[in-house]
């Protein structure tokens, strides 16, 4: 059995045991999860029959848990597809078919879950700190972007575009606890979208209740957005525009002021699958909102940050 370490290293997991966990909890729907190669195989013979479609799932190449451990392993330190197709004794088409095939088995498992809680429980989980200031606190929010290979579309090479990255992007948001737990994970969407755009498509203000509060740093204004629906932006004061704090603003940003960094922290956590170093190229582009998605979910497995 590897350490820890190793595993967490390679994986995200934070031990072998949770990673095999997981994976039993995985495998009898995994059993039968038919690939589209596969598929256009039999299809290509005239055959449509179940049975001997099974039948070739037991021809595998690489027993189940190998293929999980090749596709978590591709996410967490970005390994290229030659290293794997060496490593696991492999073709290079077959680890790009595993990759997908699996992206979105996962996506599909693991996006069935709620991870958006009740208030109740958030508040039971939730650092003293919060409890004492902040009691009626939902989540932290952030924004964040990922390099895209420019299309050779010039519309959309517009479109993807990020003035504060400088290159094409895909941009989505995060939210999580107080505690720590991502909670919540938008779609990704072109990288010129605005934050108050992103949060209006994200699906996340359909999940707050009145009375809820968000906390964001500076600069992710979403007051008007919020009021509507009750809920309230807790955001740092603009010392920028305000040229000094008042009294009651300078105690308030002091309370607040390290708090949006635990969101960041989460985000960085999830970067820290390596697959989002490099540029993300176009061959990949129709399954980046699974793999972003399954990123972040997998990164919940590592328990709250704080």
């Amino acid at each position: 059995m590897k350490p820890d370490s190793t595993v967490k290293f390679y994986t995200g997991f934070p031990s072998f045991e949770i990673l095999v966990k997981t994976f039993n909890a995985l495998q009898p729907t995994a059993e039968n999860m038919y690939t589209w190669s596969q598929m256009q195989r039999l299809r290509a013979k005239g055959s449509n029959d179940v049975d001997e479609l099974r039948k070739s799932l037991k021809q595998r190449k690489l027993s189940l848990f190998d293929q999980f451990h090749l596709v978590v392993q591709k996410l967490r330190v970005g390994t290229f597809n030659r290293v794997l197709a060496d490593t696991f004794n492999i073709s290079l088409p077959t680890v790009s078919r595993i990759f997908i095939s699996w992206i979105n088995f996962l996506y599909f498992m693991l996006g069935s879950f709620c991870i958006w809680p009740s208030r109740e429980k958030i508040r039971q989980h939730a650092p003293a700190s919060f409890k004492a200031h902040y009691p009626k606190c939902r989540g932290v929010i952030d924004a964040t972007e990922i390099k895209v290979q420019a299309p050779s579309s010039m519309v959309l090479n517009n479109e993807m575009c990020s003035s504060y990255k400088s290159h094409t992007t895909y941009k989505g948001n995060v939210v999580i606890t107080p505690s720590g737990e991502i909670i919540h994970v938008s779609a990704l969407f072109e990288g010129s979208i605005s934050d108050k755009e992103l949060v209006k498509r994200s699906g996340l203000l359909s999940l707050l209740e009145p009375g809820d509060q968000l906390m964001a740093d500076k600069g992710f204004d979403i007051k008007d957005m919020l009021e509507p629906i009750g809920c309230e932006i807790i955001i740092p004061a603009f010392l920028v525009i305000k040229g000094q704090f008042s009294k009651e603003e300078l105690l308030h940003s002091k309370k607040i002021h390290n708090v949006p960094v635990h969101v960041e922290r989460a985000i960085r956590w999830v970067k820290e699958f390596h697959f989002f170093d490099q540029v993300v190229p176009l061959t990949v582009i129709g399954s980046i909102n699974q793999i972003w998605t399954v990123a972040c979910l997998i990164t919940n497995f590592q328990g709250p940050l704080l």
